[in-house]
């Protein structure tokens, strides 16, 4: 504890802010020992409708992010008894993709735009057929396509489209910058992994004329920058914007700032060729770090990059596991009126146990987690739903492992089309609130997969955790491969949980996605009637 505040007192750590889907989470490590978290902070947020479109109240950001920090400082003086004053360095990371665009006065001209939207189908296709690449729907470059197709008011007075991450960073240091692996969702990165693809660029520029505000899409966006480069420094009017209070000094160095799949990779590090992680919340994505490039475009398969701008391939899906929380919260509330209240903790260790005896292939019962649209599945609107036969076998364990397993049924769709791109990976590792109960759903995902995942000790910290661990790289002065940074500085001898896949488990999801896959006629029906 001594050493802990002195090394706080010192500034001889990093901070980490991280902006989830439902969850803003701020995560204080030793710069000297990165694996070590010294405090945590959150703030919970959720998305709303704007129209037809989801957003997040641009008051909300800052809202969150002072919520969050305040969190933090409080438990870093109550656990240390310091107050926070200095850090060695901060990293920002946030959901990817979107639209945020700001005019030459710096306004934001429509609300922000988040991933899960599905409005862009049109700009997406166009895009995918003139790059030769796949160009998903919640891009930003099919975003900002859409409104020039769909000639938006606001599209002339555009003078500077970012991401939320690249917002909040600008805000705290004037810099319109941005980390490879977060810029990768907005653009096609070139070959080189330190720049947008200067040929598609010009193919673009070509296509939009004279409906761009600009003279090149690259006036528009942020510069792209790699891991363990100078971002620039918290400014006096950002300190403040980060702890009101005037406690926190101005001057601290920040990172690149990151996407979550970005932070994803360096939580897990799963930064190398051969190496992937699944990244669980609100939405589920995977990321397959590449040996070569694929030869065939998929509309399932995202190409982006690590935040050291290697080549990654991502199967996303715009829904994870909000629908099994809600479930859980149904079970949760049942206790309650039964008169024995139970934690949520509590009720999601009962209920991932119970899933476990449940039949391999669930019993025949389906769970579509589909709040959202979910292009992989070919869903432009979603609708959760839980569907059985007469002859299914409804028990509670075979309802709770229907729903874990509908948490990796899209995903294990896209993981289908990998594998016939013959990508090979050694070992998928996890992270994220669903494999905080041991044993249950790492060893379903296993399944799923059909090979090993490994869950390390500081999974359940995500993304922040994968932020603080960048900011602490440049603070360390990136003197090496980020690769070799993560093998030797921070999981060097860190407890990881491997979990092999069990014959049984394999058989029974392959038997599950197959059903899983026929019935999407009946989530089709559900969006179309419903």
């Amino acid at each position: 504890m001594a050493d802990a505040r002195e090394q706080i007192e010192a500034g001889r750590t990093a901070l980490g802010i991280e902006f989830g889907s439902t969850r803003i989470k701020a995560c204080l490590v030793s710069s000297a020992d990165p694996a070590t978290v010294l405090a945590v902070g959150t703030f919970d947020w959720e998305n709303s409708l704007d129209g037809k479109l989801w957003t997040y109240p641009i008051a909300e950001v800052w809202e969150g992010l002072q919520g969050a920090y305040a969190d933090l400082a409080h438990n870093v003086e109550t656990t240390h008894g310091v107050t926070l004053t200095t850090i060695g360095a901060i990293g920002i990371s946030a959901m990817m993709h979107g639209y945020l665009a700001f005019d030459k006065n710096d306004e934001l001209l429509v609300p922000f735009r988040t991933w899960r939207n599905t409005n862009t189908g049109v700009a997406a296709a166009e895009l995918s057929e003139l790059f030769g690449v796949n160009i998903p729907l919640r891009w930003s470059i099919a975003h900002l396509h859409q409104a020039i197709v769909d000639s938006e008011p606001h599209v002339p007075t555009i003078d500077f489209v970012t991401t939320l991450a690249g917002y909040v960073h600008w805000q705290l240091t004037g810099q319109k910058v941005l980390g490879v692996g977060d810029a990768s969702g907005m653009f096609p990165i070139a070959a080189s992994g330190d720049s947008y693809d200067a040929q598609l660029v010009a193919q673009y520029n070509e296509l939009a004329g004279d409906r761009l505000p600009a003279a090149s899409l690259t006036d528009l966006f942020p510069k792209v920058l790699g891991a363990g480069q100078a971002a620039g420094a918290l400014t006096r009017d950002g300190a403040r914007l980060l702890d009101p209070t005037g406690a926190l000094q101005a001057g601290i160095p920040l990172c690149p700032a990151e996407g979550d799949a970005g932070t994803g990779m360096v939580a897990t590090n799963s930064v190398e060729p051969r190496t992937g992680n699944v990244s669980a919340g609100t939405s589920i994505f995977a990321m397959a770090v590449l040996e070569h490039p694929l030869e065939n475009q998929h509309h399932e398969l995202d190409l982006v990059t690590t935040p050291a701008g290697d080549p990654v391939a991502m199967v996303h899906c715009n829904n994870g596991a909000s629908e099994l929380d809600a479930w859980v919260r149904l079970f949760i509330r049942f206790a309650e009126a039964a008169g024995s209240p139970v934690t949520p903790d509590a009720a999601f260790e009962t209920l991932f146990r119970e899933a476990l005896g449940g039949a391999a292939d669930a019993g025949g019962l389906l769970a579509y987690n589909h709040l959202a649209g979910e292009p992989v599945a070919g869903m432009e609107e979603g609708r959760p739903v839980f569907v059985r036969t007469t002859g299914s076998d409804f028990t509670l364990a075979n309802t709770m492992r229907s729903h874990i397993y509908g948490v990796f049924g899209t995903l294990a769709l896209g993981m289908r089309v990998l594998d016939s791109e013959g990508v090979k990976l050694d070992r998928m590792y996890a992270h994220g609130g669903l494999f905080r109960t041991a044993g249950v759903a790492q060893r379903f995902l296993a399944g799923a997969l059909g090979t090993s995942v490994a869950v390390a000790e500081t999974a359940s910290e995500g993304g922040a955790w994968g932020i603080a661990v960048l900011a602490a790289y440049l603070d360390s002065g990136a003197g090496e491969p980020l690769s070799e940074y993560l093998a030797g500085s921070v999981f060097a001898g860190a407890p990881v949980t491997v979990a092999d896949p069990v014959k049984d488990d394999v058989e029974g999801f392959a038997s599950y996605l197959d059903h899983y896959h026929n019935g999407l006629a009946v989530v089709a029906a559900a969006v179309e009637s419903v």
